[in-house]
């Protein structure tokens, strides 16, 4: 996690200024490109070259990096505000449970795209630029902005809702599901359902097995289990077909099948090619959640803290 941290800082003064991409806006003030007309043109180009890097001495990266683009922009929008520190008694995001447990301080949307997009040889998704920087965190803002991994559909739906995000995003978004892993208490309640050793009757019984002898009881904190069986490396749409056999890590993933259209939608994202279709639209959508645009936020000097606090 501290090689990851490195690597993030190493552009992160690049990328927190520009942004990137190459579609049409979602939102006035993002547009593609926009490192070309900055005092930074190969912006973009360096922050591939340092991701492609890194990435091929680990394969986890991508993983790490999307769902931390993910957790920022569900909370406050796609603004950076998860990498502020804690001031004083006002605790930051990244105290919050979801994102402490990650080890590190930055995500970039392009560094995301490039992490998941390099076994591909090709950008997997467009990345519109132009973001400014926000200057809250709040700890208390995380609450009911994070779906939790117990959520229901209809939980789901209302917070992806709120974000101006459909149910097809909903479904697609949760494809990122298909790389990475989870630690044993994110799930552990479905492995013990009642009290009584047994499963939770919405996961396969076979899978319910394997994951008690990889999350014994009591449950080590530390221990992790692919979130996609099989697949936890290769971003590909196997995501789908596991949830659909009942193979889905998370309730989470579970609720995507207890609603008709949301079920059906798992269906038709098994193929390759409707999943990435889709996903490509939803991060565009995603990345434009209640930005700061124009003179709106600031630049920070220091990705840490608000550039008042080092003036």
């Amino acid at each position: 996690m501290k090689t990851l941290l490195g690597f993030v800082l190493v552009f992160v003064s690049l990328t927190v200024v520009y942004g990137a991409g190459k579609k049409a806006p979602v939102k006035p003030g993002l547009r593609l490109d926009f490192y070309k007309s900055t005092r930074c043109p190969k912006a973009e180009q360096l922050v591939k070259q340092v991701t492609e890097a890194r990435v091929r001495k680990d394969s986890t990266l991508g993983a790490k990096l999307i769902r931390l683009h993910y957790h920022d922009c569900f909370v406050k929008g796609c603004d950076a505000s998860i990498l502020l520190d804690t001031v004083g008694t006002n605790q930051s995001e990244k105290d919050a449970r979801p994102n402490r447990s990650l080890g590190v301080l930055d995500i970039l949307a392009l560094a995301a795209r490039e992490a998941v997009s390099f076994p591909f040889k090709r950008p997997m998704w467009d990345v519109l630029t132009g973001r400014k920087d926000g200057r809250v965190s709040l700890l208390s803002d995380v609450t009911g902005n994070l779906p939790s991994p117990f959520s229901n559909f209809s939980t789901l739906q209302n917070l992806f809702s709120n974000k101006k995000l459909d149910i097809n995003d909903l479904v697609a978004l949760s494809g990122a599901h298909t790389i990475g892993v989870a630690h044993c208490g994110a799930f552990a309640r479905r492995l013990n359902f009642t009290g009584r050793n047994d499963t939770d009757p919405s996961l396969d019984p076979s899978y319910g097995e394997f994951l008690k002898r990889q999350c014994p009881t009591p449950v080590n904190s530390t221990t992790t289990v692919g979130m996609d069986p099989n697949s936890t490396l290769t971003f590909d749409s196997h995501y789908f077909s596991a949830v659909n056999k009942k193979q889905g890590l998370f309730q989470s993933d579970a609720a995507l099948i207890t609603d008709p259209t949301s079920a059906g939608i798992v269906t038709r994202f098994q193929s390759p090619s409707a999943f990435f279709r889709q996903f490509k639209l939803s991060m565009v959508k995603m990345g434009a959640i209640e930005v700061l645009v124009g003179d709106a936020g600031e630049i920070r000097k220091n990705c840490r803290v608000i550039n008042q606090s080092i003036n």
